[in-house]
């Protein structure tokens, strides 16, 4: 997908002018509540009309106030995914499911609803009322409806905020299997860095109205490290898992990880960087089961704190230190240390 926009809205006291060139198929837009994200997304959706400006997907001009395109939102075969889904409450299930999908010309059906319902697992809930769903399963079935549109583009506006953090984690590998196996492009817009960095791979930052930076969310991440409340979260995504004395052991690059939490299947687990205790050799005794030999690659500044990217036989993690540690631990790129990790600290997602 390419996308290319710049464009102007006054609302208020709040001005929204927003630029950017983007290339891709999983994009994020990141900002805190009142940068502008939403407004930028009904602006693309074609749902709100910009002042001034011009829009292009894919080539194609969908806005231009110069020229006087203005194409309207029925036409331009974008599909929005809201933070509450807008399920239709006089329609089942099934019904909502395929209602944008029958008023679609056949010759532009091209997703299978039954390929959809497997796998977004929507066969057990097509004979209930929508009154019925949990948050979960109603946002399971407005992302369905969205995708059997055949839409070109789908825009995500929060999706997940006001789901709790279970009900979060088990639709997030709903939406990657959607865009992988129907090959949709996603704008996923959300101030969260971890769904951000579960959902996309570009991401613009926004602030004030305007875009700040375009980077990838692992950057964007390590960049707000200092200012996150809870610091860097590391991601990791784990199978092959074997028992070991009741507890999971998964291979990771040369090395291996232990678990409380593993269910003995693939998923993906998180550990915070504050986590991590690094040493500069093998401890002697430790109750920690994980003892990781890695290399540092890079440290940098993370607010009060240091922030050390390691290099993990192969694989990566970052970890934070007090200053002082740093240096006692004479921590320098290339310096090889031990990280010591407690298998209870890493927290299964999903």
């Amino acid at each position: 997908m390419k996308l290319d926009f710049a464009l102007e809205k006054q609302q208020g006291e709040f001005t929204l002018a927003a630029e950017a060139s983007l290339s891709g198929d999983r994009i994020g837009v990141f900002g805190p509540s009142g940068s502008g994200k939403s407004t930028l997304m009904h602006l693309l959706a074609g749902l709100q009309h910009p002042d001034s400006g011009y829009l292009r997907l894919d080539d194609e001009t969908l806005y231009d106030s110069f020229s006087g395109i203005d194409i309207p939102a029925m036409k331009r075969r974008i599909g929005v995914v809201f933070q509450h889904a807008h399920l239709f409450p006089h329609l089942g299930v099934r019904r909502n499911l395929l209602f944008g999908y029958r008023r679609l010309p056949k010759h532009e059906r091209r997703i299978d609803p039954e390929d959809l319902i497997e796998v977004l697992g929507l066969g057990p809930l097509l004979e209930r009322h929508v009154a019925s769903l949990s948050g979960g399963e109603r946002q399971r079935v407005a992302l369905g409806r969205t995708v059997l549109s055949c839409p070109r583009l789908i825009l995500m506006d929060e999706p997940l905020t006001g789901l709790d953090a279970q009900l979060k984690y088990q639709i997030i590998p709903y939406l990657n299997m959607v865009a992988a196996e129907f090959a949709i492009p996603l704008l996923f817009i959300s101030h969260s860095l971890n769904e951000m960095r579960l959902m996309t791979e570009q991401v613009l930052a926004m602030e004030g109205g305007r875009m700040v930076k375009q980077t990838s969310a692992h950057q964007l991440a390590l960049e707000r490290m200092g200012n996150q409340p809870g610091g860097y979260t590391n991601l990791l995504e784990l199978s092959g898992s074997r028992d070991v004395d009741g507890l999971y052991a998964y291979p990771w690059g040369d090395q291996q990880i232990v678990v409380t939490d593993g269910n003995g299947g693939e998923g993906m687990f998180q550990l915070l960087a504050k986590d991590i205790t690094l040493f500069k050799r093998h401890p002697e005794a430790t109750s920690a089961r994980n003892l990781l030999h890695c290399r540092v690659r890079s440290l940098f500044e993370a607010g009060a704190r240091v922030g050390v990217e390691l290099d993990c036989g192969g694989s990566q993690l970052v970890s934070e230190v007090v200053a002082e540690a740093a240096r006692e631990l004479e921590l320098a790129p290339e310096r090889e240390v031990v990280a010591v990790i407690k298998a209870s600290a890493f927290r299964r997602l999903y």
